[in-house]
């Protein structure tokens, strides 16, 4: 019998905390951005690389204020159970598929991290390892990985309990669903998707199934496909490869592989697209889907030092851990064009794969190949898929019987605002975006529509809740010009031009929103303008004048000596350090940056403390080499000062040689020993 519950999951986790109020004016970068010309590249596939990139974040703000202290911890999770499978999603954080239970068996299908541990690897920092992760927007990992979505209960005419997961979309500004189902006797848990583009012209869209499932040294992943599309980290190239065996290594084994790598299977059109991966004994976890999911890729953290010591940083020894992701393009490199007034649909299946292991591991790909295929279609035909996305369309506009949890307010914002102009709603009843969603980021915006006026805020509060859509940027246009504005509207207008790429205008309404009252943010945003146009006196003015407000804030603390060491004023970053409260200097990050400006000052006694096995940073980002950079760049210079030798490639080599980074400080993504 089909069921969904609420239970509660208690384990180790470490708090996200509250988001970053500082708006993220730029964008961090991508390590998986393609800026080189590529041969060999489908000329589509290039226009699809290139189409979609977004400036920055807006109106997303950071999630960077995790540590690596980690305490029981309860997890609201939905529970979808039939007579075969158990399905465990973790509601508050992205609705993610946590756990896949194959009851016959006693076996689970997905990798589950024991841990809860946020890591910098997602749009706005914080990520966790483990199970299924819904991702849409951009390159990367979702905006809503480590936020709640809304969640609710929807039931068939049959009485079959059905798991909606939905959200407001804020980059694309379209609203996405996944419902989730378990039929009677299914052996499959049903997964049916649909992005709805409200909008009167074209956008950009990325969807990816982001599925972890355990690495062991047997662990084969198999796909219907002869070639892939491989992109490596640390300054590998986008290439067109053949599958299984590439330069005589068989890439479909994740442990014969040591750097960080992707492989994105090109599968044929026409072709069913799925992609397993399967243990020593030819078992494991099988995702199909209907056509409109095209893409199967493998990430596999490689068998270097520095991939092993991702695997422990995002867990604890023993979960090693790929993914087998499924997206809507070939790679995940590339958005595809969404057409006006349109509706992508597609349902996912997922179960347990078993097969002949003889020849699952034997020498004939295509044979392996054919053989998953034919056992895919007998543990859910394709005329099934099919049907389910038929009854699934029919499904989506169905209205909830229960609201589980609700999600942010910026749904229910838009759906004011279209309200007032007489604009249509964006979704249908299906999809609750309800007044009891606003929360304190939205009320200043609901105030500016109904009010015309923002109301006056604490200088000294975090600023919260950020909007960029040029309507609303009329609307504070307006409103700043009455005789009742204040430093917060002047503070949001300077965000919404530095958006619209009017830097001359954002500085203005950031030095009126200062004129009116004192205020941290500002200033900040006036420092990440001059850091901008090399103005370095300017920039050190800015972020002193903020940091005299908040001494002790530590995303501002960490901004300030990024900066300030990127405009080479390394003095006056150690200068602010030494001012911090002891609590701030001790983070990890500022400790890292400390020891950059004393490397550059030369202060080299200063830098060998950052060697004693307790540095470390919790927002290490995905393919950074600060650490390992530090650690060769130190003892360069340190053998250049003792032994009087030019700092040339034949000393950096001996370094490389003589002085292996330590463990705890090898991310190296790259492979190299």
């Amino acid at each position: 019998m089909s069921e969904l519950r609420l239970e509660t999951l208690v384990m180790p986790a470490a708090e996200v905390g509250p988001e970053n109020p500082l708006p993220p004016l730029k964008s961090a970068g991508d390590v998986h951005v393609v800026d080189q010309a590529i041969s060999g590249i489908p000329e589509e596939m290039l226009r699809n690389i290139a189409y979609g990139r977004v400036a920055s974040l807006l109106p997303y703000t950071m999630q960077d204020r995790y540590t690596r202290q980690r305490a029981a911890c309860d997890f609201r999770v939905a529970i979808l159970e039939n007579e075969i499978l158990r399905a465990t999603f973790l509601l508050e954080v992205g609705g993610r598929l946590w756990s896949l239970f194959h009851k016959p068996s006693g076996r689970e299908l997905l990798e589950v991290n024991p841990v809860f541990q946020p890591a910098n690897l997602a749009l706005r920092n914080a990520w966790f390892s483990g199970g299924v992760e819904w991702n849409i927007g951009t390159t990367g990992h979702s905006p809503f990985t480590c936020s709640p979505l809304f969640a609710a209960r929807v039931e068939t005419a049959e009485g079959m309990p059905i798991l909606r997961l939905y959200e407001w979309e804020r980059l694309r500004q379209v609203p996405f669903q996944i419902d989730a189902y378990l039929p009677d006797g299914s052996p499959v848990l049903f997964v049916s998707v649909r992005i709805t583009n409200p909008h009167q012209e074209t956008v950009p869209m990325y969807w990816w199934s982001n599925i972890a499932v355990p690495e062991t040294p047997r662990t084969r992943v198999i796909t219907p496909s002869s070639t892939a599309y491989s992109f490596g980290y640390g300054g590998a190239r986008l290439a067109k490869v053949p599958v299984p065996v590439l330069d005589g290594v068989d890439i479909s084994y994740p442990t014969n592989i040591r750097r960080a790598a992707d492989f994105f299977f090109h599968i044929p059109d026409g072709a069913r697209p799925w992609i397993t991966a399967l243990d020593e004994e030819g078992r494991g976890l099988v995702q199909v889907s209907t056509a409109r999911l095209k893409g199967r890729k493998l990430f596999l953290w490689g068998t270097g030092e520095g991939g092993r010591r991702w695997q422990t940083f995002l867990s604890e020894p023993g979960h090693a851990y790929i993914e087998i992701q499924a997206g809507l393009a070939r790679t995940q490199l590339e958005h595809l064009p969404m057409p006006a007034q349109s509706e992508w649909t597609w349902v996912e299946a997922y179960g347990l794969m078993e097969a002949d292991p003889a020849i699952v591991h034997g020498s004939d790909w295509q044979r392996a190949s054919d053989s998953i295929a034919q056992r895919a279609e007998a543990l859910i035909p394709d005329i099934v898929l099919q049907q389910e996305l038929t009854c699934c369309s029919e499904r989506f506009d169905q209205s909830p019987v229960d609201m589980i949890q609700r999600g942010s307010g910026w749904g229910a914002l838009e759906l004011l605002a279209r309200q007032r102009e007489g604009r249509p709603a964006f979704c249908s009843q299906g999809l609750v975006f309800d007044r009891a969603s606003l929360g304190a980021a939205q009320q200043p915006w609901v105030s500016l529509l109904e009010t015309g006026l923002m109301p006056v805020a604490d200088p000294l509060d975090e600023v919260v809740g950020y909007v960029v859509d040029p309507t609303w940027r009329d609307r504070l246009e307006q409103a700043v010009s009455s005789e009742t504005d204040n430093w917060l509207q002047w503070l949001h207008l300077g965000v919404m031009r530095y958006h619209g790429n009017d830097r001359s205008g954002a500085r203005d309404a950031w030095h009126r929103s200062m004129a009116r009252t004192g205020n941290p943010w500002a200033a900040r945003n006036l420092a990440v303008l001059a850091c901008e146009e090399g103005l370095a006196e300017e920039a050190v003015a800015y972020y002193t004048a903020a940091l005299a407000h908040i001494p002790d804030h530590l995303p501002l603390v960490i901004e300030s000596g990024r900066q300030l060491l990127s405009l080479g004023r390394a003095e006056e970053w150690l200068t602010v350090v030494d001012a911090l409260p002891i609590s701030v200097r001790r983070v990890g990050r500022v400790r890292l940056l400390e020891g950059r400006a004393a490397l550059e000052t030369g202060d080299l006694d200063r830098v060998v403390l950052l060697f004693d096995g307790t540095l470390v940073v919790d927002d290490l980002r995905e393919g950074e080499l600060s650490l390992s950079k530090l650690w060769f760049e130190y003892h360069t210079r340190r053998l250049c000062r003792d032994e009087g030798l030019p700092i040339d490639d034949a000393l950096r080599a001996r370094v490389r040689r003589d002085t292996p980074v330590p463990a705890f400080l090898d991310f190296r993504m790259s492979g190299e020993k």
